[in-house]
């Protein structure tokens, strides 16, 4: 997860409404240097708009996000997911992350929940909901006594603080979804989002 998380600057957090949306808003992430693509598993169409990014989109790797049970971890593997996130880490969903072939990233928001990844293995979690939780304060203060930990804050990132995060030594990357707005992808207006994916693509370099 190390590897893939610092890859990119962000992380697009995708919510998936009409599965005929799934191919050409990753085909424009993808376009515009995010190529790392986190799809909810928050509608319907969810599991099958990542068989179609697997298969469709060369060169995206995709990933399921709010993962909250064994039962969708499978279906995560069986759409053919690089990753996963889950918004929180509770004992039953790590055992069974631990059994699956594809890595996790957890969701935590306190030090009880970050040292419960970290007995398992972790050195990569999720920071969620990370405006709600303190933000760029929280994860500075967590650095002293959890050095090796690294992360990707969630939740209330936009443009007017993503580089406050990106700042930090201990943020790995950002998840978003600014840079596939709603009312966007309502739109099929997939060359402003390319164009959002550009810029924050170029946080990075």
């Amino acid at each position: 997860m190390r590897e893939l998380l610092s890859s990119v600057a962000v992380v697009p957090v995708i919510v998936i409404d009409r599965l005929e949306d799934a191919v050409p808003l990753a085909r424009a992430l993808v376009a515009g240097g995010l190529p790392v693509l986190e799809v909810t598993l928050r509608t319907p169409v969810a599991v099958a708009a990542i068989a179609a990014m697997v298969e469709q989109v060369p060169g995206a790797v995709v990933g399921s996000g709010t993962v909250c049970s064994a039962e969708q971890i499978a279906q995560s593997v069986a759409a053919g997911c690089q990753f996963m996130v889950s918004p929180g880490a509770t004992d039953a969903l790590l055992m069974a992350a631990a059994k699956a072939p594809i890595p996790l990233l957890p969701g935590i928001a306190s030090a009880s929940e970050l040292m419960r990844c970290q007995e398992q293995g972790y050195r990569e979690v999720k920071f969620f909901p990370a405006e709600a939780n303190g933000g760029v304060k929280a994860l500075k203060a967590i650095a002293g006594p959890f050095a090796d930990m690294r992360f990707c804050p969630t939740g209330g990132i936009g443009p007017g603080n993503v580089l406050d995060y990106l700042a930090l030594d201990n943020v790995l990357c950002v998840g978003g979804s600014w840079v596939c707005p709603n009312e966007l992808v309502a739109a099929q207006q997939w060359d402003k989002i390319t164009e959002l994916a550009a810029a924050a693509a170029a946080l990075r370099s």
